[in-house]
C-alpha cells in the first residue's frame, strides 16, 4: 500500500512539474509547436534524478545534460527530430520491457536523417548478428551515443575506443600493437583504426574465407602507398613482392576464382598477426629473424633451421641483398627475351623461305 502511494505521489508531482514548465499556450494533450518543443522538453528533462523503470525493474534515467546536448552535432535539432513518437503530453506509454529493447527501438530513429548509413548497416556483421538473436550486437547509439553525439573520428582514437566497449579483448591487443601505440601516444592520423580494416557501417564477417583472401588488399591500402610509407622508412614494395611469390600468387588466384574455397596459403595476418601486429624490428615481432622459424612452422611443421633463409622477404633482391637471386633474375631477363625472340625469328625466316620457294616454283 505504501509503495502504491509513493508511486502515485511521484506521478502526480511529475505531471505538476511538467505542466508548470509548459510554455504559455500549450495545454496538456496537445501537440507541441516545433519552435517551442525543445523548451517544453528541457523544462522537465533537466530535473535532477528524473527517471522511470521498466517492467523488469531496470532503471531508465530521464535527466538530460543540456550542455552536452547543445555542444553535440545534434545541438541545433529539435528533440522531436529523434523522439518522433513523443510530441504530446502526457507521453505515449513506453512499450519496451527492458533497457536493451528500449535502445534497439530508439536506434531506428537515426534512419530518418542517415538513410545511407542505415542501408549500409543492414548488410553489416552487426545486423546479421542481431537478426540471428544476439541482442547485444551494436546498433547506432551503442557506437555514437545518445545526446552527447560527437564527430566519430574526433579525436581519431574515438573510433577504436567505441569498438573497444564491446570488443574488449581485441581492443587490449590493438592498443599494445605498433598501430595502437602510435594512435594513442601521438594521435597519428596515418595508422589504421578499426573502421579502416572493418569499415564503419557495413562490416563483413571477418572469419569468412572471402574476408581472409581479401585481407592483403586491406593491408595494401597503406603498405603499397609509396608516399605514406616513405614518411616512415618502410618499403612500399611489401604488397607487390607478396603477390609475386607463391603465397600471394595463390591467394590472388583464389580470391578471383574461388573466394569461398578454403586454402592453407599464408596471408599477411598469418605471419604478422591481426590486432597485435608489432614492428618487424621489434623483439616480440613474429617476423623478426629469431622468431621467423616458429612463425613458418605454423604452416610448415617440418621446417628445418635453414628454412627461413629461402625467403628473401618483402624486398626486391639487389647486388648487395641476396646477390645470387639478383643475378639469376638478371640472367633470366636476358635469357627469356633472347630465347623467345630467337624462336620467333627462326619461324619468320622459315616461313619466308617457304614462301619464296613456292613463288619460284610458280614462275617456273
Amino acid at each position: 500500500m505504501i509503495l502504491i502511494r509513493t508511486i502515485s505521489r511521484f506521478l502526480l508531482e511529475f505531471c505538476v512539474v511538467c505542466i508548470a514548465v509548459l510554455p504559455a499556450g500549450i495545454a496538456p494533450g496537445t501537440a507541441c509547436a516545433a519552435e517551442l518543443s525543445n523548451s517544453a522538453c528541457v523544462g522537465c528533462h533537466t530535473t535532477p534524478g528524473l527517471s522511470t523503470r521498466f517492467p523488469n525493474s531496470e532503471k531508465l534515467p530521464l535527466t538530460v545534460d543540456i550542455g552536452s546536448l547543445r555542444s553535440s552535432v545534434h545541438g541545433l535539432q529539435n528533440c522531436t527530430a529523434c523522439h518522433a513518437g513523443i510530441r504530446k503530453f502526457p507521453h505515449p506509454k513506453n512499450t519496451a520491457v527492458n533497457y536493451r529493447q528500449f535502445q534497439l527501438e530508439n536506434s531506428k530513429q537515426c534512419e530518418a536523417c542517415h538513410a545511407e548509413q542505415a542501408k549500409q548497416e543492414l548488410e553489416s556483421n552487426h545486423a546479421r548478428a542481431l537478426a540471428a538473436g544476439n541482442r547485444n550486437a551494436a546498433v547506432c547509439t551503442d557506437c555514437h551515443g545518445n545526446h552527447a553525439v560527437g564527430k566519430p573520428d574526433v579525436p581519431r582514437h574515438r573510433i577504436s575506443t567505441s569498438c573497444g566497449k564491446c570488443h574488449g579483448a581485441i581492443y587490449a591487443q590493438y592498443i599494445n600493437s605498433a598501430h595502437g601505440r602510435s594512435l594513442l601516444e601521438i594521435d597519428n592520423p596515418d595508422v589504421p583504426v578499426c573502421s579502416d580494416c572493418h569499415e564503419a557501417h557495413k562490416q563483413e564477417a571477418p572469419k569468412t574465407q572471402a574476408f581472409r583472401l581479401g585481407s592483403p588488399k586491406i593491408c595494401a591500402k597503406c603498405h603499397a602507398n609509396r608516399k605514406l610509407m616513405g614518411k616512415y622508412g618502410i618499403s612500399p614494395d611489401v604488397f607487390n613482392t607478396y603477390v609475386a611469390d607463391f603465397h600471394g600468387l595463390t591467394v590472388t588466384l583464389f580470391d578471383k576464382k574461388h573466394p569461398d574455397q578454403r586454402i592453407n596459403t599464408a596471408v599477411c595476418t598469418d605471419c604478422h598477426g591481426i590486432h597485435d601486429i608489432q614492428k618487424a624490428t621489434d623483439a616480440s615481432s613474429t617476423v623478426i629473424k629469431q622468431n621467423l622459424l616458429t612463425t613458418c612452422r605454423r604452416c610448415h611443421p617440418e621446417a628445418t633451421l635453414n628454412f627461413p633463409d629461402s625467403w628473401v622477404g618483402h624486398f626486391p633482391p639487389t647486388k648487395d641483398r641476396y646477390p645470387l637471386v639478383y643475378w639469376v633474375n638478371v640472367f633470366y631477363r636476358f635469357l627469356i627475351p633472347v630465347t623467345i625472340g630467337g624462336m620467333l625469328l627462326f619461324v619468320l625466316i622459315d616461313a619466308g623461305s617457304r614462301i619464296i620457294r613456292r613463288l619460284r616454283k610458280g614462275r617456273a
